[in-house]
């Protein structure tokens, strides 16, 4: 009994030995990389705000675990951000809807992504003060009778969509006698709909407008004297971040260093080294 005894309380004394050393580890190695890195989520998709391309050039950061990278104005203010905050930034390819998901859950430190601070999702993660401001706009293909538009009422009879779970496909809802298509789930699926004509146009916002026209003759951005009714949480983009973060105050005094001449500068130069649209 007491041999018995004996070994059990050794095999006890070693398996408490291995626990704590798992447990240390597995901390040690979480903490490092809270501390070093900032874990940004986009969809980079999103020209110019954020897109995908083959390379590094125009300043562009590789996408964590793969061999692509991410450029945009999103990159761009990310890049600010964790310089700021003196980490390293890390580019995560998250999908739209699975972008709020992801910074709840912490797989991801912010989302910097072209995301409107709207009421609903300040319910569940907060938000920044605003990097960018910008206005609805209607995309069209060119030679189309909506090209020149000057109301959205003129888009009577059209078929319009907008991406899925934004404030853009709940505002076609204000064309009278418009045909709502089902919303899409990104940019580039919409510029095919519309090149192919299962689409008259889809909603967006200007500087997405402005690089869809300017990337590809075949569409027009139309902007409009009587346009979209909306707030300005729904046309202001802010960085989102998880409830009580404290990063909050930290990019926000960061984000209020960068002048808006700098703002438009980089809007502009990401407009210009945007990938072709599809």
């Amino acid at each position: 009994m007491r041999n018995k005894k004996s070994l059990f309380m050794i095999l006890l004394g070693l398996t408490m030995l291995l626990l704590a050393g798992c447990g240390s580890s597995s901390k040690s190695a979480s903490s490092s990389s809270d501390d070093d890195t900032f874990k940004v989520g986009l969809e980079a998709g999103y020209a110019p705000f954020n897109w995908t391309q083959n390379d590094d050039s125009n300043g562009a950061v590789k996408i964590d675990g793969s061999a692509e990278y991410a450029g945009g104005y999103d990159v761009e203010i990310a890049k600010k951000v964790a310089e700021g905050l003196g980490k390293k930034l890390v580019i995560v390819k998250t999908e739209w809807d699975g972008l709020v998901p992801s910074l709840t859950s912490g797989k991801i430190d912010a989302i910097i992504a072209g995301m409107s601070p709207t009421a609903e999702r300040k319910e569940t993660i907060d938000f920044t003060d605003n990097y960018y401001n910008s206005n609805l706009v209607m995309v069209v293909k060119k030679g189309s009778e909506f090209e020149n538009a000057t109301s959205i009422q003129d888009f009577k009879g059209a078929k319009i969509t907008a991406q899925l779970n934004t404030f853009h496909y709940s505002v076609i809802d204000q064309i009278e006698g418009v045909d709502k298509k089902t919303a899409m789930d990104n940019f580039p699926a919409m510029r095919v709909a519309l090149e192919s004509g299962i689409i008259d146009g889809y909603v967006s916002e200007r500087p997405e407008g402005v690089s869809a026209s300017a990337a590809n003759d075949n569409y027009a951005m139309v902007e409009f004297k009587e346009g979209f009714e909306t707030s300005e949480d729904d046309t202001a983009i802010a960085v989102g971040l998880q409830k009580d973060s404290d990063l909050t105050e930290k990019i926000n005094k960061i984000l209020a260093d960068i002048s808006e001449e700098d703002r438009t500068s980089i809007m502009d130069n990401a407009i210009n080294n945007q990938p072709a649209a599809e």
